[in-house]
């Protein structure tokens, strides 16, 4: 399989964050400056206190986020203090998604990397990664893959400094105690050129007079942008720029199957600008429970019970979600499961059951039917694949082909509560088993479910939505040209 990977490339700077580090840290700043920026987080870094705050914000409420530095004496301050003791790696959804596809068997896979330095190369697969426009490229289908530059690149490097923090750690905001509640992580972002999701010139130009040649994209990074740049450019100028770049590669290849993965966006307006655009021209998307959620006034569906991961919930909310522009695929990773609403109807506009659509088409035993039951084998089967390879990267912190993630799983456990879910969808929708999962159809959408496989010590909490997507539709595009 040929896959584009586009668009936000970058490096991540993985720190350890203890309670103890963090209650120093706070020492360093004015206590009614951090106690007002943790009641009312800015959502955005200008300066060290508006990142201790974050910090400790998201370490008090055991809480994810991710905020963008627009100083870059900050982004110096980050550097000198943490990135030396850091685990360096890829970072970026189509970084890490480039190389799950690499080392999972794809062909040959080609990212948009913005700032190809020495480090940032230096962190891409060996296997089938390929970087357009180097004088050191071979082409591909050689005897190796370019991954090296004859000269760095200029500007800053794009760093995310990912702060990890345990469930459990101790710490102390000027006097009171806390304890994490559960284990999570906060992003400090400084990464300008991804902010505007930058099209590095060869990669554009390569995916273009290939796109023919290529069988599926992955794009992502829409998370990234800002309603207002501070050049007053237009984050609807952007979305317009990459819709034109994905309609150019299908007009150009009617069979390029072309995968969004969604992201946490800073504000509901981009969210559902990225959606509207997007959501007729591509094939597929991807998100988590909370992006799922930040789609309510869509869907309908209660954002508590997203929230919580029930399945019930989420199955009506993807289907939904889906069935408003004709979507083709929705795929929701959550920590627990993954469930995959896929059209199968295209006589059906809006038959999803939910409150605020027509109610459900009832169509018995469609699962006896050959192409349905061939549709429902080929979809989980990728999903299985798309769990396997996140449990062994959370497990492992690697992937090294098809062999290692299947021995990877052997010290895997289903999620429990997945497979609690697992029970109320077949009991909501009137669904069957199927293997490890289930199955079963609502309105024009036929459902997929399968509970993840968790690992007791995992290595790494970060990239497994993106691991799980890539690996998931690689192996959906290989069953179909199978097929």
């Amino acid at each position: 399989m040929k896959i584009l990977c586009g668009y936000n490339v970058n490096i991540d700077s993985v720190y350890r964050m203890s309670g103890a580090e963090l209650s120093e840290l706070l020492e360093s700043f004015e206590s009614s400056e951090i106690l007002d920026k943790i009641n009312s987080p800015p959502g955005r870094i200008d300066s060290v206190s508006d990142f201790a705050a974050g910090l400790a914000y998201c370490m008090k409420n055991g809480c994810g986020a991710e905020w963008l530095v627009f100083n870059p004496s900050v982004f110096e301050f980050l550097k000198g203090r943490y990135f030396e003791r850091s685990l360096v790696r890829m970072g970026g959804n189509a970084g890490i998604m480039a190389n799950t596809l690499s080392e999972l068997g794809a062909s040959l896979v080609v990212p948009n990397v913005a700032v190809p330095s020495k480090t940032q190369l230096s962190l891409f697969s060996r296997k089938s990664v390929y970087f357009p426009g180097s004088s050191s490229a071979k082409e591909p289908g050689g005897d190796a893959v370019m991954n090296k530059v004859g000269t760095p690149a200029p500007g800053q490097d794009p760093i995310h400094f990912v702060f990890d923090f345990s469930e459990g750690e101790g710490f102390s905001i000027y006097g009171e105690q806390f304890t994490v509640p559960r284990e999570n992580r906060f992003i400090a972002t400084c990464d300008q050129l991804n902010f505007r999701l930058f099209i590095n010139p060869d990669f554009d130009s390569y995916a273009l007079q290939h796109a023919g040649e290529m069988d599926g994209a992955l794009i992502s990074g829409f998370h990234l942008m800002l309603e207002e740049y501070p050049d007053g450019g237009s984050y609807l100028e952007i979305v317009e720029k990459t819709l034109s770049c994905v309609l150019a590669w299908k007009a150009g290849n009617e069979r390029l199957r072309v995968h969004l993965e969604f992201g946490h966006f800073a504000s509901r307006k981009l969210a559902c600008t990225v959606f509207s655009k997007f959501a007729g021209v591509v094939d597929s998307l991807g998100m988590n429970e909370d992006e799922l959620a930040s789609f309510h006034e869509l869907h309908g569906i209660p954002v508590e019970a997203l929230l919580r991961m029930d399945s019930e919930a989420v199955g009506k909310a993807a289907s939904c979600l889906a069935s408003l522009h004709g979507l083709r695929k929705i795929v929701v990773h959550t920590r627990e499961f993954v469930l995959a609403a896929v059209r199968w109807d295209e006589s059906e506009s809006c038959a999803c059951g939910c409150p605020e659509g027509p109610g459900l088409k009832n169509e018995p035993e469609l699962s006896r039917k050959p192409f349905f039951s061939r549709e429902v084998e080929n979809e989980l089967k990728a999903l299985e694949f798309g769990v396997k390879s996140a449990g062994t990267y959370a497990a492992s912190g690697s992937l090294d082909g098809r062999d290692f993630v299947e021995k990877g799983t052997s010290g895997l456990q289903e999620s429990e509560p997945g497979r609690k879910e697992l029970a109320r969808f077949l009991e909501a929708f009137g669904g069957e088993s199927s293997g490890n999962g289930a199955f079963a159809f609502r309105g024009g959408y036929m459902l997929c479910m399968l509970p993840t496989l968790l690992s007791k010590s995992p290595v790494t909490t970060v990239g497994l939505g993106d691991t799980l997507t890539a690996a998931t539709f690689l192996r959906r595009l290989e069953l179909d040209v199978q097929a």
